[in-house]
């Protein structure tokens, strides 16, 4: 019997532990994933390419209705068009929440049109972590038209 209320505590030992390290996790995630907005908003491109790995997945409407892989250069060239397009280009934290490998962004993207029109969009991002870096972006938002 001792050996069996042993055996079950030394489990939950380490089930505590783990959820530990699994929240751990979650927040280094949570933290990166706050960089790249940051990164964002201060349009270094470099930096918020570098958040990704060097061939990420992007499920995003601007790409279509599929995963395609995407390198740190064509980012950097996405977003820079963005910028040209609309300079003053921000996008807003509206909640960010992590689970293991996974962080969830609300967000309002915004700025201003070249016809001087204020535009926004609110957006949700799922973003997939591994070693430290974004492997996979499924961006979701109402293409406007």
């Amino acid at each position: 019997m001792k050996t069996i209320l042993f055996v079950v505590v030394l489990f939950f030992a380490f089930a505590c532990e783990k959820d530990k390290q699994d929240a751990g996790s979650d927040n280094q995630n949570i933290e990166m994933a706050s960089k790249l907005f940051e990164a964002f908003n201060q349009h270094n491109w470099n930096a918020y390419a570098e958040a990704y790995a060097p061939d990420a997945d992007f499920l995003d409407p601007s790409y279509g209705k599929a995963y395609v892989k995407q390198t740190r250069q064509k980012l950097i060239e996405k977003y820079a068009g963005f910028q040209k397009a609309i300079p003053d280009i921000r996008d807003s934290l509206i909640a960010i929440y992590g689970v293991n490998e996974n962080v969830i962004v609300e967000f309002i993207s915004k700025g201003t049109l070249p016809d001087g029109t204020k535009w926004q969009l609110p957006i949700c991002t799922v973003l997939t972590f591994k070693g430290g870096k974004i492997i996979k972006d499924a961006t979701y938002f109402d293409e406007e038209k």
